[in-house]
């Protein structure tokens, strides 16, 4: 049987994971007492199992939850996993702004000190986590995209998200891989081209004369070719390649067009995500 503790950040997005997990087969349960685990999981539980518990469960201490998960590694009988769900701290005090909820530490307290003080206590309990993901970035919808191909019972899937990026706007922190494009002739420069994208042909044709392109856009497929099916011998369900240049436009966008189509090609489950392009400005 498969067992996922969902757990992290409050406000990083537990219940959406758990309402996935649901969606996807599991039972799932919510903020159980930490005591009572054990004997829910071996209970005569035949379905899959995701449990959710953070600060908000009323036993919760890094000690228990590390002694309750010592147990469920030791059962030979459980697929054991913890999901635990990360978030920006400021990312996570303008959720709770919006939404004009309290944090579950923050009762006599900031949002943000509340946030704090809960970070401090699931430090360990991260290191842990055999999936961590950060949603700071991520809509409610990426999430669950996410999570449905992690625990996905097909076997020996691997779902590949390629992603443009802008470094003047930071690497994606959910980014598995990352390639770096800004060597390659940039089209900015060309006045026909600047208000155009990578989507566009012309641009990906100024993009290809590059002398440097043919060579490194071989090399490239010669390494993710033999790469990826190890990182699906071992387990991993999903992947982020992201592929970045200065604004995010132009050559990022054209490399994870012609990438995506070919590894589509090769049978892989592809989706395609254009972070900057909307906002970039070369």
């Amino acid at each position: 049987m498969k067992l996922v503790l969902v757990t992290g950040m409050s406000g990083a997005g537990k219940s959406v994971a758990l309402k996935t997990l649901e969606d996807s087969g599991f039972e799932a349960i919510d903020n159980i007492p930490l005591l009572f685990m054990p004997a829910v999981a071996g209970s005569g539980v035949t379905r899959n199992l995701a449990i959710g518990t953070d600060v908000r469960s009323r036993d919760f201490s890094v000690e228990q939850f590390m002694r309750v998960i010592s147990q469920f590694r030791n059962d030979p009988k459980l697929d054991f996993k913890i999901l635990f769900l990360d978030c920006e701290d400021e990312v996570l005090r303008r959720r709770y702004t919006e939404t004009r909820r309290r944090h579950p530490l923050g009762m006599d307290r900031t949002v943000m000190d509340g946030i704090r003080h809960e970070r401090e206590l699931v430090e360990a309990i991260r290191g842990s986590a055999d999936v961590v993901i950060d949603t700071s970035d991520f809509e409610a919808a990426r999430l669950r995209e996410i999570i449905s191909s992690e625990f996905s019972d097909k076997e020996n899937e691997l779902s590949l998200v390629l992603t443009s990026f802008s470094f003047k706007q930071g690497i994606p922190r959910e980014a598995d891989i990352v390639f770096d494009v800004r060597f390659l002739k940039n089209p900015h420069y060309d006045p026909t081209l600047m208000p155009l994208t990578g989507q566009d042909k012309a641009v990906g044709k100024y993009i290809e004369s590059d002398p440097d392109f043919a060579s490194f856009y071989k090399h490239l497929t010669d390494l993710l070719l033999p790469l990826l099916p190890r990182y699906r011998k071992e387990g991993k369900k999903y992947l982020t390649i992201a592929i970045g240049c200065t604004g995010g436009r132009h050559r990022s966008v054209y490399l994870v067009q012609k990438l995506g189509a070919f590894l589509e090609k090769n049978d892989y489950n592809i989706a395609l995500r254009h972070r900057d392009l909307e906002n970039s400005a070369t």
